[in-house]
């Protein structure tokens, strides 16, 4: 059976959301074994397998296919009532039940969101471009709900004590907001240590948006449970999904 983590957030009753581990599949090697991408060089009948298990192990939860995308480090969003399999974008919103939101990760962080009310969700694939890139933001704007209605979801990434940048990376941060450089820590070969879930908080909390949950795991360090691009390079994706009854 797949293994997965409910987040612990005040989701108004009839949104529903969960993170995959990588627990539960068929996938070997480098991608075992709940692997859910397509594009990472797993074999294409393992990542099916592994997909049908999803929805077959969540049984009458799950109300439909998980509207997968083609993720490229971006900003934009995509309408998952409308959009087709597989396009381009690196985050989606719904605003009608039955919709399943979804987002694949190995070290960027998942967000989910949802509106007090239960009326729009939302999943964003935000590693350091995409948050640089003004993803949270442009994922906001699509929800066309007040921010400060919005409960949001830091699902897992990889962690402050393992993130290792350069440099112009967090010169990005400081430019757009010079609280980001709280966000970083210095080692001694020059370079930085970056905390994905405060920069992502920070924006969320920019924009009006101060219920924020999760956060705390390290896709680096937890290698039993996720995986990590980071620390692998050849490894398989988790999936964050959320929707509405």
């Amino acid at each position: 059976m797949s293994e997965w983590i409910v987040p612990d957030w005040p989701a108004p009753p009839g949104v529903h959301a969960l993170v995959t581990t990588r627990a539960g599949g068929v996938s070997a090697g480098a991608y075992a074994s709940l692997n859910l991408a397509t594009h990472v060089g797993d074999e294409a009948a393992a990542v099916a397998e592994n997909r049908r298990r999803l929805i077959a192990d969540m049984g009458a939860r799950l109300p439909a296919e998980p509207c997968w995308l083609t993720q490229v480090h971006g900003a934009h969003v995509a309408n998952a009532v409308a959009v087709s399999p597989g396009a381009e974008a690196d985050a989606a919103v719904a605003n009608a039940p039955g919709i399943v939101c979804a987002v694949l990760t190995a070290d960027c962080l998942p967000l989910l969101l949802c509106d007090a009310d239960g009326t729009t969700v939302a999943a964003a694939h935000a590693g350091w471009r995409g948050l640089a890139g003004g993803v949270i933001e442009a994922t906001v704007r699509a929800m066309q709900v007040a921010p400060a209605g919005l409960r949001a979801y830091l699902g897992p990434a990889i962690g402050p004590q393992a993130f290792e940048v350069g440099t112009e990376v967090r010169e990005v941060f400081v430019a757009h907001a010079p609280d980001a450089a709280a966000a970083f820590a210095p080692k001694a070969n020059g370079k930085w240590l970056a905390d994905l879930y405060l920069l992502a908080t920070q924006r969320l909390n920019a924009l009006g948006v101060t219920h924020v949950c999760g956060g705390g795991r390290c896709t680096f360090r937890e290698a039993t449970h996720f995986f990590s691009y980071r620390r692998d390079k050849a490894t398989g994706r988790m999936a964050s999904l959320i929707w509405m009854e």
